[in-house]
């Protein structure tokens, strides 16, 4: 879905045969088109979910370092040593979890990555696998270029709760894996322990794998918890989790991130990550070591930062009018605009953008059938004071 589509011309239709089948069904990035809107029309960007705050001075002197100090050329393909290291470590702590970094752990450029080169890894053509939806933009491109086909299962607000018959249903002898995003995007929703369970008993009664992506796991509110489903019972042979840098630690444009997977399907995704990828920055691997050594106390007010962000962005957009849905982890607020009487949601955005002042992502970029989402769009607020309150001001010319 493009918010400004394309239109075929003569020529654009006579080089139609030299363009990939497998492309055909999906479009740019909607995300990334809204920040690009926003620098034209100079919007304030709530769109793109990137910190405008610098990051943590000591993560930018290691990296500074690094380099000055040569570490510039190629890491071995699958991850310096010392940073598969200092991640196994990370989730001994954090999740009393083994990984063993020399057969377990692969460090790709970032978890965009991660996450096709591990659905190019372990399916085939044909293959089924479940999404819930709505659901982050990515996962739909990552299932065609694979040749798979999604099953989708829905997730309804306000708790963006999943119908166990629904999902039950969903499952097959042609399902391979199931998507789990949790804390998600772009709902906010935190999965419980109860939901998680429930899943991990699918996935081993269909012989099913678990493909998480974990990039929000420390951006939780309100006494909620991150829990791995690799962590449950059964589970740690039949999962693959995806995280990285980017949120956690406030440098999403270093893409650096990391796939945790038993040997054997690690053997199958580096092969992958070797040739899409080679690599990621050695100097950024070698300042990760850094951030991964923090200790508790950072994660607890990097939650608690986010989570007074949440309440003045809540606060801020019911103000204007909207009604937001409550997001118990990432930083972003779905919001219900059916109330301003615009005929959807992407010619909100548009106004918003055009005539507000602030950019937002059109709620119908998560959803197959974009009327299901019509009426929500998406706000992200990991952005400094400054920001939000250029937000506030310009969102009071709504009312």
């Amino acid at each position: 879905m493009s918010i400004s589509p394309v239109v075929a011309g003569p020529e654009t239709s006579a080089r139609q045969r030299f363009r990939s089948a497998r492309t055909a069904h999906f479009t740019e990035s909607v995300i990334r088109e809204m920040t690009r809107l926003a620098v034209v029309h100079k919007a304030v960007n709530l769109a793109q979910g990137f910190p405008d705050f610098p990051a943590p001075a000591n993560l930018k002197d290691a990296a500074c370092a690094a380099i000055q100090e040569d570490v510039n050329q190629y890491s071995i393909t699958w991850g310096a040593k010392p940073f598969r290291d200092a991640i196994a470590a990370k989730y001994r702590a954090t999740y009393n979890t083994v990984f063993d970094p020399q057969s377990e752990i692969t460090v790709c450029c970032g978890a965009t990555e991660g996450m096709i080169a591990t659905l190019l890894a372990t399916t085939n053509p044909g293959d089924e696998i479940i999404v819930f939806e709505p659901y982050y933009e990515n996962y739909h491109p990552d299932t065609l270029l694979c040749g798979a086909t999604r099953k989708l299962v829905t997730l309804r607000a306000p708790d963006w709760t999943f119908d166990p018959d629904e999902l039950r249903r969903a499952f097959s002898s042609k399902t391979k894996a199931i998507i789990l995003n949790t804390p998600n995007n772009p709902t906010g929703k935190v999965f419980t322990r109860q939901e998680l369970e429930f899943i991990a008993g699918l996935c081993q009664e269909f012989d099913t794998l678990a493909i998480t992506d974990e990039i929000y796991e420390h951006i939780v509110y309100d006494g909620h918890s991150h829990i791995p489903i690799m962590t449950l019972p059964g589970m740690r042979d039949r999962s693959v989790l995806i995280n990285s840098m980017s949120k956690t630690y406030s440098v999403t444009g270093w893409r650096v991130g990391w796939v945790l997977a038993p040997p054997d399907l690690t053997e199958s995704i580096r092969k992958v990550h070797d040739f899409l990828t080679v690599g990621a920055a050695s100097p950024l691997q070698q300042a990760g070591i850094l951030a991964l050594s923090a200790p508790p106390s950072y994660y607890t007010e990097l939650s608690a930062h986010y989570q007074e962000r949440r309440d003045k962005m809540m606060g801020i957009l019911e103000g204007a009018g909207f009604k937001c849905i409550k997001p118990y982890g990432a930083y972003y607020v779905m919001a219900d605009v059916s109330g301003f009487g615009f005929k959807h949601d992407i010619a909100f955005v548009r106004h918003l953008i055009e005539e507000i002042g602030v950019a937002a992502v059109p709620g119908s970029s998560f959803f197959e059938n974009p009327e299901n989402g019509s009426h929500l769009i998406r706000f992200c607020f990991c952005k400094k004071d400054e920001t939000l309150e250029a937000a506030r001001e310009r969102l009071a010319r709504l009312s």
